[in-house]
């Protein structure tokens, strides 16, 4: 494995006290042994483990207040972890310490379904709060891909598929309970849908990567299962096309539900790993949602823009599980991607830029990608101009990573200077820290701030998002 190294044996281990302490009032919950703390310190993409020196199972905020105030005394470093979805080493153990495997923490409780919303612990997984949602006629549409936890989304301010229409986290996200660094349990807002009370400290939360505090539940926002929703693929000439099909019906106030954006490379790669037959184009998934006529009025409009930007037919997928299985194939690109190569590993980057510059951005990136010589996609949330790269490199040469660095600083820098951001969605984690100050400078050090005001010892996921 390639990327930043693993941190030293050499470090000091838990202290003897704290692990008795953690082991009388956890009992099983807490475990130290090196496959369980190698699965909590391993990254889905390109970076070397960083493993903790122990992993407690919370099931409760009172469990987390309990290894919160535990840690704190001892100086020990705490990293929240979810479901290890991460792509940026959100939740590495850089110094070592305690993973706080909140996946436990499942209950759904509370749905309220005249208000559309409800409150989740930290643990739910997104699949899980939809399955449970769908006799009441209610979806949450926040979509990344991954099976992730609710409170691991809201870690780092996910985004996805439906980001186009319904937002992202945070939009989504109405109001926190949180577990600060000195153990004190807080809840950052109420269900109104809107307040003008105070600082937004929900938004302040929100994507903080667990440097700030710990989440343990979440109130989220929901949507009505619509009428009628129908998918689609369409394959164009070129990037420029494709694009120019998205922007247009935005411009045209079309309120497309998904539009994702893969390029040719990223296309065949979808037809070995998920055994279909695209035409290996730059292709568009679509997925309308709406009243049957309003539906068929936005897919004749879009089928216009499309055909005059040199698209090729639409191929749709009407049944459910046509379109699960379709959107199974997008949410699977990444692993993809990877196997374009046997025995690869990933490295996944993502920036976002306004959309007047979205062609421009990814034709300029297709260019390096095409004289690379490592294998790479494209494929994106293009309808609120924010796209990936993922490399498929050897994980046994240094060469391959120079290269994939240099164009994802390439890739980055080009967004950056379009007024653009660094990350769309991944968050900064350990691999976009450079960039956060070159995309904000000053603001930083307020950030810094910040922290340091709430996590006085550093102790919260420490190593994330400043260098």
């Amino acid at each position: 494995m390639i990327g930043i190294p693993a941190v030293s044996n050499s470090r000091k281990p838990l202290p003897v006290d704290l692990v008795g302490a953690l082991s009388e009032r956890f009992g099983a919950r807490f475990q130290m042994g090196e496959a369980i703390r190698l699965e909590h310190g391993k990254s889905e993409t390109h970076f070397a483990p960083m493993l903790p020196d122990a992993v407690v199972f919370a099931e409760s905020t009172d469990d987390v207040v309990a290894v919160v105030n535990l840690c704190r005394d001892a100086r020990v470093p705490i990293i929240p972890f979810g479901a290890g979805t991460s792509v940026e080493g959100n939740t590495l153990a850089v110094h070592g310490g305690v993973s706080l495997d909140l996946s436990r923490m499942m209950r759904i409780i509370a749905v309220n379904t005249e208000d559309f919303d409800c409150v989740v612990e930290a643990g739910v997984r997104r699949e899980q709060l939809n399955e449970y949602l769908r006799d009441q006629g209610l979806f949450f549409p926040i979509d990344p891909g991954a099976n992730a936890t609710l409170g691991g989304m809201a870690s780092t301010r996910a985004s996805g598929t439906n980001a186009v229409r319904y937002g992202t986290m945070r939009d989504a996200v109405l109001a926190l309970t949180v577990v600060t660094a000195d153990g004190r349990v807080i809840r950052t807002s109420r269900r109104a849908r809107k307040s003008a009370a105070g600082y937004d400290l929900t938004r302040l939360f929100v994507g903080s990567e667990g440097t700030l505090g710990i989440i343990t539940e979440v109130t989220l926002r929901l949507h009505a299962i619509p009428e009628a929703i129908s998918a689609a693929t369409c394959s164009f000439e070129t990037i420029g096309g494709a694009v120019d099909t998205v922007v247009q019906s935005i411009q045209l106030g079309i309120p497309l539900a998904r539009v994702e954006i893969l390029d040719d490379m990223q296309i065949r790669a979808v037809n070995r790993w998920s055994k279909m037959d695209l035409p290996e184009l730059t292709t568009l998934f679509f997925e309308f949602h709406g009243s049957e006529r309003y539906v068929e009025e936005q897919v004749e409009t879009v089928k216009e823009l499309a055909a005059a930007n040199g698209g090729g037919e639409f191929r749709w997928a009407h049944r459910t599980e046509d379109r699960n299985a379709l959107w199974k194939a997008r949410h699977e690109a990444y692993y993809a991607a990877v196997n374009l190569r046997p025995g690869a590993i990933g490295w996944a980057t993502d920036v976002c830029v306004p959309m007047s510059r979205l062609a421009e951005c990814i034709g300029e990136t297709k260019t390096d990608l095409e004289r690379s010589t490592v294998p790479a996609t494209i494929l994106g949330h293009v309808g609120d101009g924010n796209f990936h790269v993922v490399f498929s490199m050897d994980p046994n040469s240094s060469a391959e990573q120079d290269e994939v660095a240099t164009i994802n600083r390439r890739l980055v820098e080009r967004a950056l200077a379009m007024d653009g951001t660094c990350t769309g969605e991944h968050g900064i984690g350990l691999g976009k820290q450079e960039y956060l100050v070159e995309e904000l400078g000053e603001a930083v050090d307020l950030m810094r701030s910040i922290k340091k005001a709430l996590d006085p010892q550093g102790l919260l996921n420490p190593g994330k998002i400043f260098q």
